[in-house]
């Protein structure tokens, strides 16, 4: 027995020795070490993953741009980019990179959306279908009076909360419940109302969870597959597809095939489909569609108005030069109206710069063949990753990257353009 045991162990040993020379063996001739970045990143992504579940990735990876440069390794097989031509080889229109397996899963229902779609070919018939729906003339010529009843509303609440709470308001929970009430609109053809109501409704609760189920699924695979396991109704929410959630689903196809059409966004691109155009949709489709739209559409436009507020009021001197600009607007103004006043555009590009609601992660695919960027060769099947946050930080193209700019000349520049 004791020969048995020590036998057990040293050949515990002996597998153990393998696997970690056979570790770095790999590391030490894997092509991305000319590659900048930490050491350890040629041995694991612990650290990355570190930064992931404090909710600090973007921070992390711009304090490695800002050591290492433009091109900077952050795991044995990922390397962050912040370089606008490397950036456009990257995302450009006819790009080889595909989409990554991180895509998948973040897949709140069983089938792609426009947004997580690997597939090149798929993708650019979905995209031409919606290119019409969503083009501005679509959107001005049929929704927008219900996005300004909209505003309006919440407006009115604002005001009406002020005055409750002696002049203090939350903005970001009524730009949410504008947003929600836009987006479900428009996707679904009809109003959530949370506006009327003062808070989200079961299905805006539903699919937050399952957003934070599959962002935690996407970096934790063991955590997922656990959960996916325990018979508990917040294990149920954060992973798997709720009966709530296709519920309303099925609001938007109801209100898509209603006489007369047009009570959602859907309604042309299903006409559109069945004379047999590539992508077609089908019902299915307009309903996984409709969800991840309503998502897009919702907290990134209730934190972009957020941070846009707060950058106006921190700012005097703005905020009075801005109020002069708008008041100047006539009665019942248009959105046509609104784009022609300059301060206001300009104050709402550098919002969206230094605080975009979206400055995570677009990770690619480095297609067969390999690719040379930024003077490195990066061997195919590896992930690019670029992100937002570095690219509108980057002093080569802001010499002020962290400065709030707003001043004449930052105006007349944004009319020369």
């Amino acid at each position: 027995m004791l020969f048995s045991y020590t036998n057990a162990l040293l050949l515990l040993a002996l597998l153990s020795i393998i696997a970690i020379t056979r570790t770095l063996l790999l590391a030490l001739r894997n092509p991305l070490n000319r590659l900048p970045g930490p050491w350890h990143t040629k041995l694991t992504n612990l650290r990355l993953k570190l930064a992931v579940l404090t909710g600090r990735r973007i921070h992390y990876i711009h304090t490695l741009h800002q050591l290492y440069g433009p091109y900077v390794r952050i795991s044995p097989t990922e390397i962050a980019v912040n370089d606008p031509q490397g950036s456009k080889l990257i995302h450009g229109v006819g790009s080889s990179f595909e989409k990554s397996a991180w895509y998948d899963d973040l897949t709140v229902m069983e089938r792609p959306t426009l947004f997580t779609m690997k597939d090149k070919k798929s993708h650019a018939a979905r995209r031409k279908l919606f290119a019409r729906g969503f083009s501005k003339s679509n959107l001005k010529g049929h929704w927008e009076g219900v996005v300004k009843g909209k505003v309006e509303l919440a407006v009115t609440k604002i005001l009406e909360d002020a005055r409750r709470r002696g002049g203090v308001v939350d903005v970001l929970k009524w730009f949410t419940l504008m947003a929600s009430d836009v987006s479900s609109h428009l996707m679904f053809g009809e109003s959530f109302r949370t506006l009327e109501k003062g808070e989200v409704n079961e299905f805006i609760r539903v699919i937050t969870l399952a957003l934070k189920g599959n962002g935690i699924g996407a970096e934790l695979p063991l955590v997922r597959a656990i959960g996916k396991r325990l018979p508990l109704k917040i294990t149920r929410e954060l992973w798997q597809t709720n009966e709530i959630m296709d519920e309303y689903a099925r609001i938007a196809v109801r209100n898509m095939k209603a006489t007369g059409g047009g009570k959602n966004i859907f309604a042309n691109m299903m006409a559109e489909s069945e004379k047999g155009e590539e992508g077609a949709l089908d019902d299915r489709d307009v309903e996984v569609e409709a969800t991840a739209l309503f998502v897009a559409g919702t907290d990134t436009t209730a934190v972009s108005l957020t941070y846009l507020i707060w950058a106006v009021l921190g700012r005097p001197d703005l905020r009075v030069q801005l109020e002069n600009e708008v008041s100047t607007l006539p009665q019942g103004f248009t959105d046509a109206d609104a784009e022609k006043l300059p301060l206001l555009n300009a104050v709402i590009e550098e919002t969206m710069r230094l605080y975009g609601a979206a400055p995570g992660m677009l990770p690619r695919i480095v297609p067969p063949g390999g690719v040379d960027l930024g003077g490195y060769y990066i061997s195919q099947g590896m992930t690019v990753t670029t992100h937002a946050y570095s690219a509108h930080r980057d002093p080569a193209v802001f010499p002020d990257p962290l400065e709030y700019i707003f001043d004449q000349t930052f105006v007349e520049d944004l009319l020369l353009t």
